[in-house]
């Protein structure tokens, strides 16, 4: 091998502890005995990309890698789609293969099993895993749901609205019928904060009802799994590798996606800010990791992106193992410091462009022809970049891996039985809880008052009858006597203001007087007085014309014959001189001149 080749190998990898060991570095075809490639420990929470066509050996990367990290204190998570990293729990099985790849990588390979604990969406391999629906929060839940701003903001209320009621969310069941409710009955109660429209929680419904179809009505509810069970470490100092079995659901990724979102961001939310750190807290492996991004919404995408680029400084690192690294987007790809490309693929015009993105991507280097390199590597060899101490991206080596020391396959079922029996954790999490929550408090409120219509309430009393005349009278009907004439209480002067009621009948009869002019009766000295008779009417006038006055003097000389003559003569002529006439007219006429 070209002596210039091993020596910027060692200059970029140098042999410290607090390493993962990846393998011997290769070119031309040749491989030095030597493992030199590695990847320091307090570098792995910057995160990192395992990319390969199928069969190049990523899951055995994957494997590898987890398996150091254990070794080394680190607790791991590790998304098992295909069902093919379970066996890392068991030790591994000497071959051919295994003897003659540790002697080309110089490495001692020993058989050696790990603390595993198996994780299930479905509960049937391995712990189930629940999650309820207030540890997700109305903005993640809403970008898992894939709702617009509009709709966004009507779950942000109603969570706002279960909080002040104390109304616990935990399952879907419960976040369904808090919407029922405030959509029709309890419609008034949101007054104060806004209201919601019938189509926006039809829409709401309809996205539940979606998501309840890949598993969600498992995956939400109690008892919640706490995030401390994923970072444990083992009395001997080894770090738990938590295996989530997908083999059951993987035709269901939208589950897949929303548990570990959902994980990432309760991470995030728990863990304190630590920085740069010597190892790190937690390490994910999301295998298939295109599971992860494939009809993922705008909104998702960008919480995903933000995750992982935050939770770096709380000592997690993210890893994505996918096919093509076109599979992740580029948002996120930005976010990683570490590379481990294997064999890439150039069958199509499409993949010649995706191999030539590829190679332009990894940092320059003069010891290798990237693109050439990348289709001519065997099973088990990538091109390695990492990051060094001082966070410095490494040129890229052609690495051969060394073999992982747990089993490169499956447990069987029988194995996987007996380790899911034996768990404590498994156990733990095996029986549904379903706690007094909002579903039932509401159940409740309807049964306590007969269901979601009000009781009739009872007649009101009438309204006290108006005063009559005399204060204290008790009402009667009319025309029947009034008990207890006459009134011990007396006459007021005045009736009440607005009184339009007729008086009370007294005995006999006879209608009550109605109240006296000013000045007269009233009480005196303890006693009633009976009131005066009215007076009496004035004579009837006959029927007919009333006679006429006799004229006076000056009504009798305007009314005379002369009068009339005269004035109607004056009228003429005064007449004729402004209008004008013929002669004849006027003599025959004749006039007053």
């Amino acid at each position: 091998m070209d002596p210039r080749v091993l020596d910027a190998a060692r200059a970029a990898f140098p042999s410290t502890a607090g390493t993962v060991m990846l393998g011997a570095v290769v070119h031309d075809g040749q491989c030095t005995p030597e493992p030199i490639v590695r990847v320091p420990l307090a570098m792995i929470n910057r995160h990192g990309l395992i990319a390969g066509a199928t069969g190049t050996g990523k899951t055995k990367t994957l494997q590898l890698l987890a398996e150091q990290l254990s070794a080394a204190g680190v607790p791991v998570l590790v998304s098992d789609v295909k069902g093919d990293l379970s066996g890392i729990a068991a030790p591994g099985e000497p071959s051919d293969r295994v003897t003659q790849r540790a002697a080309e990588t110089g490495f001692g390979w020993h058989p050696a099993g790990f603390p595993v604990e198996y994780l299930s969406l479905s509960g049937k391999l391995g712990a189930q895993l629940r999650a309820t629906v207030s540890s997700f929060g109305p903005l993640l839940l809403a970008k898992v749901l894939g709702l617009n701003e509009t709709q966004t903001s009507v779950l942000t209320l109603v969570f706002k609205y279960c909080d002040d009621k104390g109304l616990l969310l935990l399952d879907f069941s419960d976040l369904r019928a808090v919407l029922r409710w405030l959509s029709d009955e309890g419609a008034d109660e949101l007054k104060e904060y806004g209201g919601m429209s019938k189509a926006t929680v039809g829409v709401l419904l309809r996205e539940m009802v979606e998501l309840e179809s890949q598993g969600a009505e498992d995956f939400f509810g109690e008892p919640e799994f706490e995030l401390d069970d994923l970072m444990r470490t083992t009395p001997d100092g080894r770090g738990l590798v938590s295996v989530l079995e997908l083999r059951d659901v993987q035709d269901r990724p939208a589950m897949f996606s929303t548990f570990m979102l959902w994980m990432l961001a309760r991470l995030y939310g728990q863990l304190p800010e630590v920085g740069d750190v010597d190892k790190p807290k937690l390490v994910f492996f999301f295998d298939e990791a295109h599971l992860l991004f494939d009809n993922a919404s705008k909104t998702l995408l960008q919480q995903i992106e933000q995750t992982v680029r935050l939770i770096r400084s709380k000592g997690v690192g993210v890893f994505f193992v996918t096919q093509n690294p076109k599979d992740v987007p580029n948002d996120v790809l930005g976010q990683l410091g570490h590379r481990i490309q294997h064999a890439l693929r150039a069958f199509t015009e499409d993949d010649e462009k995706a191999l030539r993105a590829a190679a332009r991507t990894f940092p320059k280097t003069k010891l290798y022809d990237i693109e050439e390199t990348l289709t001519t590597m065997g099973i088990g060899e990538a091109l390695v970049s990492t990051l060094s101490p001082n966070g410095v991206p490494t040129q890229p080596f052609a690495t051969r891996m060394i073999p992982p020391a747990s089993r490169m396959g499956p447990l069987t079922d029988d194995e996987l039985a007996r380790r899911l029996a034996a768990s404590e954790q498994v156990k733990e999490y095996a029986q549904d809880v379903d706690r007094h929550s909002a579903r039932e408090m509401l159940e409740q409120r309807f049964a306590g008052d007969g269901g979601a219509v009000d009781p009739p309430q009872p007649d009101a009393p009438p309204p006290p009858p108006m005063p009559s005349y005399a204060q204290g009278y008790p009402q009667t009907p009319q025309g029947q006597p009034q008990p207890g004439y006459p009134p011990t209480q007396g006459y007021p002067q005045t009736p009440p203001p607005g009184y339009t009621q007729a008086p009370p009948p007294v005995p006999g009869g006879y209608t009550q007087a109605p109240p006296p002019m000013p000045g007269g009766y009233a009480r005196q000295g303890g006693h009633a007085h009976t009131p005066p008779p009215p007076p009496p009417p004035p004579p009837a006038q006959k029927r007919g014309r009333a006679p006429k006055e006799e004229p006076g003097m000056l009504e009798t000389v305007l009314k005379s014959s002369v009068t009339r003559s005269v004035a109607t003569t004056i009228t003429r002529g005064l007449m004729g001189a402004l209008l004008g006439g013929s002669g004849r007219s006027r003599r025959r006429r004749g006039g007053l001149w």
